[in-house]
């Protein structure tokens, strides 16, 4: 543990080395005296953890070391011990925001000894909380986290990228199981605001009697039940982020309440009149079509353009091609060692399966599939047999997901092939098209 670097200013030397002295017994801390705030000044470049300030120096106003001090480092803890109780100058270096006022008397040394050790105590508490929040920060490293390659994914990291580097508002767009909160956390963890709090609520679970107290807290006695106060997201939030996640599902409502929010940056907490300023960056996410519910009349046009802001669409699995076997030995390396089993590998023809199949549930979807697949295999090959889909639509009716004529081409002659056991010239003749086309697609990949 690094030492605790303390400077002693005091113009008495006899009292300073008494502090010094009893500081010392600490064996943690480094302690340092000097008898004047010019020598002192002149080696604060030597960066002091803490400083015990005499404030009646003999040559620099105490006022005058304190502004020094600040200017230098205004999170530096200063304690002023001084041999005058004044209550007024003790308010107003408070205000100016020292530490701690001790007056001088035969407690000094015992209160002084107790400062210091609770100081010593918050800059521990605030280093393991910087750590955890590099140790989210790198466990957010977007282009680590989200697996893939294909040209969808490499655009959703380029718009990433520019989330992180401003604090304009994202909206996400994209089917259920696509990794929408995965992508909002990787903005807020690599952005300026990544050491302050990420604040999550789906809109979809609350019910619609709770939401407002559940973003914006209430008071004691606010409604039957409120036996004490409760802070809300947004207040939780603080100059963090809030994620709002299912934002088609909020009633019209509470839609103009959340404009006004965003609009004033501040809320009143229910049953309150208190008025709490805020200011956390907003992500939102929906698996539908926003215009569209503004077009039904769902959704506040005037809220819809106040969230726009960044727009992300994420692509579904089944348009992301190799991502999928990418995706998949992830998950199942992953399974492997959170459960200590042994390594598995995926065999080709479980891949093919794999790759024909049209993932209804996304990312979510898959891993849900593999994860099974680990635990069925009886040796060291998931194979074919180990996939199981129980995808609540057949692939009979997969025109319910919407896809480009070339895509729904492609999954046709997938499944024909899937089903005729790959004899080209069979589906060519049940599909009425020539063998070239197929042996085409499959030559450029696209099957």
């Amino acid at each position: 543990m690094e030492p605790l670097k303390i400077f002693v200013v005091e113009d008495d030397s006899i009292y300073g080395k008494m502090l010094k002295y009893h500081l010392s017994l600490n064996p943690d801390y480094d302690v340092h005296l000097f008898a004047t705030g010019g020598e002192f000044l002149k080696n604060i470049y030597k960066n002091p953890s803490v400083i015990s300030l005499d404030f009646r120096l003999p040559d620099i106003s105490g006022f005058e070391v304190i502004k020094k001090i600040q200017e230098f480092n205004p999170e530096l803890p200063i304690i002023i011990v001084s041999g005058q109780e004044d209550v007024s100058t003790a308010v107003d270096l408070l205000k100016l925001g020292v530490y701690d006022y001790v007056v001088k008397d035969e407690d000094t040394k015992e209160r002084l000894w107790n400062i210091v050790k609770n100081i010593r105590e918050n800059i521990d508490l605030k280093k393991e909380i910087d750590s955890l929040q590099d140790e989210i920060g790198k466990k957010y490293e977007f282009r680590k986290i989200i697996k893939g390659n294909s040209p969808q994914i490499q655009e959703v990291f380029k718009l990433i990228e520019k989330a992180t580097k401003t604090n304009i508002t994202v909206s996400i767009t994209g089917e259920t199981g696509t990794g929408k909160e995965l992508v909002a956390k990787s903005i807020h963890y690599n952005s300026a605001r990544h050491k302050k709090p990420f604040v999550a609520i789906n809109v979809s679970a609350v019910p619609k009697e709770l939401i407002e107290s559940e973003m914006f807290g209430y008071e004691k006695g606010a409604f039957t039940g409120a036996i004490t106060r409760k802070i809300g997201k947004f207040e939780e939030a603080k100059e963090g982020t809030i994620f709002l996640d299912e934002i088609a599902e909020m009633d019209l409502n509470m839609q103009t309440k959340l404009l006004r929010v965003l609009q004033e940056k501040e809320i009143t907490r229910l049953g309150g009149n208190n008025v709490i300023s805020i200011n956390p960056r907003i992500i939102v996410s929906t698996n539908k079509d926003l215009h569209n519910e503004v077009s039904k009349g769902n959704f506040r046009e005037d809220l819809y353009y106040r969230l726009l802001g960044l727009p992300f669409e994420l692509p579904p699995l089944r348009y992301r091609g190799n991502d999928i076997l990418i995706l998949s030995k992830f998950f199942v390396d992953d399974f492997c060692k959170e459960n200590k089993l042994k390594k598995l590998v995926i065999s080709t023809k479980a891949q093919e399966k794999l790759m024909n199949y049209t993932f209804p549930g996304n990312v979510r979807e898959l891993k849900a599939i593999v994860e099974l697949a680990t635990v069925l295999t009886n040796t060291d090959t998931i194979e074919e047999t180990d996939i199981s889909f129980h995808s609540t639509s057949s692939t009979s009716d997969f025109l319910i997901q919407e896809d480009t004529l070339q895509g729904y081409t492609k999954r046709i002659i997938n499944f024909y092939l899937k089903k005729y056991n790959n004899n080209v010239l069979l589906v060519a003749k049940k599909l009425d098209i020539g063998k070239s086309t197929i042996y085409r697609m499959i030559k450029n990949k696209e099957l």
